[in-house]
């Protein structure tokens, strides 16, 4: 569950400095502006078998659009990587997504705690913590959404908020509605079909706090044009709900 990042143009702004910490057990890469204290927050999931040092591009350019950018690495991955996380992941589609999902559960039970030592450094304003998640990473964002009740805005994309078995976040209404929720699907998307991120948002009904947008024609590996709207719609959901 690994969304497409294809090449970007070079964007300007804010000057970033990066760092690297853990939090609890957590690693983290974080794009800092310069100067920057109390800042607008919004954390990254990345998405399967992947890591947080992939969207290194992706919160360059968040950081530079004046947020503090946090790439988190999931449970099991990255720095943290399991020895044998290949091979778990290369069985059937439904073994795949029970794993995926013990560390997705895993890694939202963590959120609580970077987004309080984030706050408690001075680095991140309390109430201004947002996060995007794709691919497994927006399996993540949803999930998030319920254990973080902080979380001022979201942005799930590629990712599917109605889980197979156990509580699945799309039976949590009211938490989903807490906060500002834009979810991005691909038409065609082979390994994390729209329909339920669809239903959910009929479900939320229509509010400018929650957003859905399925991009015609697109594919689970986005094509560079449809990953630059994704990231285009992405800042402008953050600039409206996380400033």
């Amino acid at each position: 569950m690994n969304g497409g990042v294809h090449t970007e143009a070079q964007r300007h702004g804010e000057e970033v400095r990066w760092e690297t910490r853990r939090i609890g057990a957590a690693p983290l890469l974080l794009a800092i502006p310069q100067a920057a204290m109390q800042m607008p927050a919004v954390l990254w999931f990345h998405g399967l078998s992947v890591d947080k040092e992939t969207h290194r591009k992706e919160l360059e350019r968040i950081a530079r659009a004046g947020f503090l950018a946090v790439g988190v690495d999931a449970a099991g991955h990255g720095e943290r990587r399991l020895p044998d996380l290949d091979a778990r992941i290369d069985v059937s589609r439904e073994e795949t997504i029970r794993f995926m999902l013990g560390l997705v559960e895993e890694t939202a039970r963590e959120v609580p705690g970077i987004v309080r030592a984030l706050v408690d450094e001075g680095l991140a304003d309390a109430e201004r913590v947002a996060a995007v998640g794709i691919s497994m990473g927006g399996y993540l964002l949803y999930r998030s959404v319920i254990t973080t009740p902080s979380l001022r805005a979201a942005v799930a994309i590629l990712g599917s908020p109605e889980w197979p078995e156990g509580d699945s976040p799309h039976l949590h209404l009211d938490a989903l509605r807490r906060v500002a929720l834009l979810s991005i699907t691909a038409e065609n998307d082979e390994n994390v079909p729209p329909g339920p991120a669809r239903d959910l948002h009929r479900r939320l009904g229509g509010s400018d706090r929650a957003h859905y947008l399925e991009l015609p024609g697109a594919v689970h590996l986005m094509c560079e044009a449809d990953w630059e709207r994704t990231m285009h719609e992405t800042l402008r959901w953050l600039a409206l709900h996380n400033r």
